[in-house]
């Protein structure tokens, strides 16, 4: 990796752990081993930061998720990921909803990042749920979506074990619609 790869990296993990707009930028750079000159240098501005941060999380998060998947994984595959995401970088909640949430009404450009990773995660889970029930279902999509993304935020109570709730509920509703499905 080249060093402005590293430092987004590096700035992701620690916006994980102590959160995004309240750490000063001298703090970001002792923290990920970059002067403030380098980080303006690299990414313009604090909020260029944040993005590339945020890019970096979300392809990490992505790459983990198709690292055993094969063709395509399964929707079970999913909380298993999350569950070993969760044990290797900590059970910190959803780094892209909490700078949705953070960045709503400051910056307009990192909430549409949100959104678009986002997507792109919905996508991938109603790609598998298509995959297994071999037709599209919008709304089992959604649930299985939602599963996800309550057990990623209340994993970060320090109560991981709800992952393994969350897919055996995502596997009940799978097994329902195949059920549904063959009649």
């Amino acid at each position: 990796m080249d060093k402005k790869t590293d430092m987004a990296a590096a700035a992701a993990q620690l916006f994980a752990r102590e959160g995004l707009r309240g750490i000063g930028v001298d703090h970001i750079g002792a923290s990920v081993g970059a002067s403030t000159r380098t980080l303006y240098k690299h990414f313009g501005s604090r909020d260029g930061l944040v993005m590339a941060a945020l890019e970096s999380r979300h392809a990490a998060f992505m790459a983990v998720l198709h690292r055993d998947d094969g063709e395509v994984g399964t929707v079970e595959s999913l909380f298993d990921t999350l569950e070993q995401w969760s044990a290797e970088f900590g059970a910190s909640g959803c780094l892209l909803l909490r700078a949705g949430s953070e960045y709503r009404g400051a910056n307009t450009d990192i909430v549409a990042l949100v959104r678009r990773q986002k997507e792109v995660f919905f996508q991938e889970v109603a790609r598998r749920v298509s995959h297994a029930l071999g037709h599209d279902d919008p709304l089992l999509s959604s649930q299985i979506w939602i599963l996800f993304e309550g057990a990623t935020a209340i994993a970060s109570l320090d109560n991981t074990a709800v992952i393994r709730a969350a897919r055996a509920a995502a596997a009940s509703l799978m097994a329902h619609a195949g059920q549904h499905n063959e009649t």
